[in-house]
């Protein structure tokens, strides 16, 4: 359950971050409103995560899940751009996330 936990908690770290871009700098509500939101949920899933998962291993899934999301949605809808080296890069988070969950 605090691996689903974690999991989740890292793509809200996504929806916070791309409403954090979208607010332009707290100038618009709705974008602020749902920063706020997901930053509390993201933040209150990890500590609960972090209850049963180390630190470590914990901190590094939830922002490589973020960082991750984050930069997918801005290639697929925000026009950044893609490339073969930025997804392989993207890709080498993906299994090192997953090489945390193996060895935990």
């Amino acid at each position: 359950m605090a691996w689903l936990l974690l999991v989740l908690s890292g793509l809200l770290e996504s929806v916070w971050a791309l409403a954090l871009s979208a607010s332009h700098g707290f100038t618009r509500l709705w974008p602020s409103l749902i920063f706020a939101v997901g930053l509390a949920l993201s933040m209150s899933g990890l500590a609960f995560a972090l209850r049963s998962i180390p630190v470590g291993t914990g901190y590094a899934v939830w922002v490589g899940i973020g960082a991750v999301g984050t930069a997918v949605a801005g290639m697929a809808w925000f026009g950044e751009s893609a490339s073969v080296a930025k997804v392989v890069c993207l890709l080498l988070i993906v299994s090192g996330i997953v090489g945390l969950k193996l060895l935990h």
